[in-house]
C-alpha cells in the first residue's frame, strides 16, 4: 500500500464514519486514496463508508471535527493541506486543547527534501502547533507512518483528551509500504504515566480521609467541570450526589454533566453563573472539585473564592491541575468514573450518612430568592425569552451549539440539559465562529437529535460561509441568530467599565442581511423575527421545519448578561441586574485595571 492508502485504512480501522477537510496540493495523495477507498468499499445503499465533508475553509473543517468529537465522545478527524491549510487549523487545535477535545488533524506537508527551503505552501507546523496541541508528529521516516497514525489516535483519546497533529510530507504519502494492521509507537513514558493514572483509585485510607472531612462539613458542594463529560462520568456523579446528598454546580464546560432539572442542580457558577450557584459557593464549607480546573472565569480572585470552605477536595486525571490555583486539602489523581465509584462503594460499605436537610433547605431558599429572570414586559424581544421558547419545545434533549459572547451565556443560563454532550461551546478559548461548524459536526455525530446553533450576529460572521455546507449536505441544522447589531459582550463591558465608550463594538451601520444570505446559501426556511407577539409561533414553526432552518431575531440591543461578577470582585459583590434580586450591594461600576475580560 502507499502511505496515503495507509492513512485512509487506519482511519477506517478507527471506526470513523465521517471526515472533514479541504484539499490542496500537499494532501492530494490522501484525498485520492480516500476517493478510491470509498469507490471500492461502497455500502449496499450506495453510500460511502468514509464520506468527506468539504467546508468553506480549514477552520470550519476542524471545528466540525471538534463538534463531532464533543457530541459523540469519539475522535474527530480533519484532513488539511500544507501551509495556509494547516495554519488555518491552528485556532481549532488550540481550542480543542484548551477544552480537552479528542481530535486528529492530518496535514499534508511539502516533500521531506524540501522542508526548510521555504517551498511553496510550506509552514513549520511542528513548531507552530507544538504549543497548541497535545502532541505533534512530523513523519519523515515512511516506515513509521502506520504506527504514528495509530499512536496519534491513542494519545488523542486517552488520559486527558486533546488534539494530535500528524504532519505527513508528500513523498511519505506516495511511498510504497507494507501495512501491518496493529503497530503503534512505544511512547513508553506516556504509556507508563497513563497506566498509573488510569489504574489508580482511592484506597481505603484515602476514602476514609475523604469521608471524615465530608462528615465534619455541614454545607458540602460539588463543583463539576468538563472532565465529568470527557470521562463519561455523569452517571457516577449523579449516583454520588444523590447517595450522599450533595448539591451540584457546574462550570460552563461541565453543563450537561449533571441534569439541570435535578433538585440538587444549581446550574452554572462563575462570572455569569446563576446567582444561587454563586451564593451557594460562598456559603459552602466543603468543595468537591471534579474534573474542574479552577479557571479565572469561575474563581476570579482565588483568595475570595469559596471563602468559608474548610476543606477543598479535588479529583482530576491531570496531576498538573491539582492545587494549581487553589490549595487543596484532599486530592486524588485518576479517572473520574472509577474514582467516584470507589468512593461510592466505600461510603455505602461504611454506611455513611449525614443530615443535609438544613443545607438543602438553604439551597432551595437561594433558588427561590434569587431566580434567573429578565424583563418580561419589554416591547422589544428579550434574548432569554427566545431561549425559553426553544427550551419549552426541546425539553433539554436537543444539542445546542453556540458562538461566543452574550448569546453563549444566555444559552448556558436558560436552556435545560438533561444529558452530557448536548452542550457544545468554546469554553477556554472563547472562539467566535465556533457555533455553526460545530453544529454541522454534531449533526453528523448525532443524526437522531435536533441540533441548534444559537449564535450572535458578530460571532456567526466569522464562519458564515458554512451556511452553504449545511444545505450542501442536506443537514436539518437549525440556526438562530440573536442580532443586537454589535459585539454584545464587548459592549456590555464597555458600558460598565469604560464609561460607555463603544469603541469598534457597534455594528448598527453594517449592511449584512442575514436572511437573504441564508436564502442565497440554500435555506428554504429563512425568516426574521422582530415582533414579540410572534415569538412562540415562529419558534414552533422554525423547529418543526423538516430540514435546515435559519431564524434571525432582532433582540433588545440593551439586554445584558446577568448575573455578572466584575473584574476583581467576589461572588458577594456580584452584579445581578434589575431583574434578579441580590443579597448584597453590587460592585462599583468603575473597576480597577484588570487583565480579565
Amino acid at each position: 500500500m502507499t502511505g496515503a492508502d495507509i492513512v485512509v485504512q487506519v482511519i477506517a480501522d478507527e471506526g470513523l464514519d465521517v471526515l472533514f477537510g479541504y484539499s490542496g496540493g500537499a494532501i492530494l495523495p490522501v484525498y485520492d486514496a480516500l476517493f478510491r477507498y470509498n469507490a471500492e468499499h461502497a455500502r449496499d445503499d450506495g453510500g460511502e463508508p468514509l464520506p468527506l465533508i468539504v467546508p468553506a475553509n480549514e477552520q470550519g473543517a476542524c471545528f466540525m471535527a471538534a463538534g463531532y468529537a464533543r457530541a459523540s465522545g469519539r475522535v474527530g478527524v480533519a484532513l488539511v493541506t500544507s501551509g495556509p491549510g494547516a495554519t488555518n487549523a491552528v485556532t481549532p487545535v488550540r481550542d480543542s486543547m484548551a477544552d480537552s477535545i479528542p481530535m486528529v488533524v492530518i496535514c499534508g506537508q511539502v516533500p521531506t527534501a524540501a522542508i526548510g527551503t521555504d517551498a511553496f505552501q510550506e509552514a513549520p507546523i511542528g513548531t507552530i502547533m507544538g504549543a497548541c496541541a497535545k502532541h505533534v508528529f512530523l513523519v519523515t521516516d515512511a516506515q513509521t507512518l502506520e504506527a504514528t497514525l495509530r499512536t496519534a489516535f491513542h494519545i488523542a483519546r486517552s488520559g486527558r483528551p486533546g488534539p494530535v497533529v500528524v504532519d505527513i510530507p508528500k513523498d511519505v504519502q506516495n511511498a510504497p509500504l507494507v501495512f501491518h494492521g496493529a503497530r503503534e509507537l512505544p511512547v513508553r513514558g506516556y504509556r507508563t504515566r497513563l497506566h498509573a493514572v488510569q489504574s489508580a483509585t482511592p484506597d481505603d485510607r484515602a476514602c476514609a480521609a475523604f469521608f471524615d472531612a465530608l462528615a465534619a462539613s455541614g454545607r458540602p458542594l460539588i463543583y463539576a467541570g468538563g472532565g465529568i463529560i470527557a470521562a463519561e462520568a455523569a452517571r457516577a456523579l449523579r449516583e454520588f450526589a444523590q447517595t450522599f446528598g450533595l448539591p451540584v454546580v457546574t462550570t460552563l464546560m461541565g453543563i450537561g454533566g449533571f441534569d439541570t432539572t435535578d433538585p440538587l442542580a444549581l446550574g452554572m457558577l462563575g462570572m455569569h453563573g446563576t446567582a444561587y450557584a454563586n451564593y451557594a459557593m460562598d456559603d459552602c464549607d466543603f468543595v468537591f472539585a471534579l474534573g474542574a480546573r479552577f479557571d479565572d472565569r469561575v474563581v476570579g480572585v482565588p483568595d475570595k473564592f469559596a471563602p468559608r470552605a474548610r476543606t477543598i477536595a479535588q479529583i482530576d486525571i491531570d496531576p498538573a491541575e491539582i492545587g494549581k490555583v487553589k490549595a487543596v486539602h484532599w486530592h486524588h489523581v485518576g479517572g473520574l468514573d472509577a474514582s467516584l465509584r470507589a468512593l461510592i462503594a466505600y461510603g455505602k460499605r461504611i454506611g455513611f450518612t449525614a443530615d443535609r436537610r438544613a443545607w438543602h433547605a438553604h439551597v432551595e431558599a437561594l433558588k427561590a430568592s434569587h431566580p434567573m429572570n429578565f424583563c418580561r414586559e419589554s416591547e422589544r424581544i428579550q434574548p432569554c425569552a427566545v431561549i425559553e421558547a426553544i427550551n419549552r419545545i426541546t425539553g433539554g434533549q436537543a444539542i445546542i451549539t453556540t458562538g461566543v459572547g452574550q448569546h453563549q451565556m444566555w444559552a448556558a443560563q436558560y436552556f435545560d440539559f438533561r444529558a452530557p454532550r448536548r452542550w457544545l461551546t468554546s469554553g477556554s478559548m472563547g472562539t467566535m465562529g465556533f457555533g455553526l461548524p460545530a453544529a454541522i459536526g454534531a449533526q453528523f455525530a448525532r443524526r437522531d437529535l435536533t441540533v441548534i446553533d444559537v449564535d450572535g450576529d458578530a460571532s456567526i460572521r466569522m464562519n458564515i460561509g458554512e451556511l452553504e455546507t449545511v444545505t450542501t449536505y442536506g443537514l436539518p441544522v437549525k440556526v438562530v441568530v440573536l442580532n443586537n447589531a454589535g459585539d454584545g459582550m464587548v459592549r456590555q463591558w464597555q458600558k460598565l467599565f469604560f464609561r460607555g465608550r463603544f469603541s469598534a463594538s457597534d455594528k448598527s451601520l453594517h449592511k449584512k442581511d442575514f436572511v437573504r444570505a441564508a436564502q442565497a446559501d440554500g435555506f428554504e426556511w429563512a425568516r426574521r423575527l422582530d415582533d414579540p407577539n410572534d415569538l412562540d409561533a415562529t419558534i414552533a414553526d422554525f423547529l418543526a421545519f423538516d430540514g435546515p432552518a435559519f431564524l434571525e431575531v432582532t433582540i433588545d440591543p440593551d439586554a445584558g448578561v446577568y448575573p455578572m461578577v466584575g473584574p476583581g470582585a467576589s461572588y458577594a459583590e456580584m452584579i445581578t441586574g434589575d431583574w434578579i434580586p441580590s443579597r448584597s450591594a453590587a460592585a462599583p461600576a468603575e473597576a480597577k485595571p484588570t487583565g480579565m475580560f
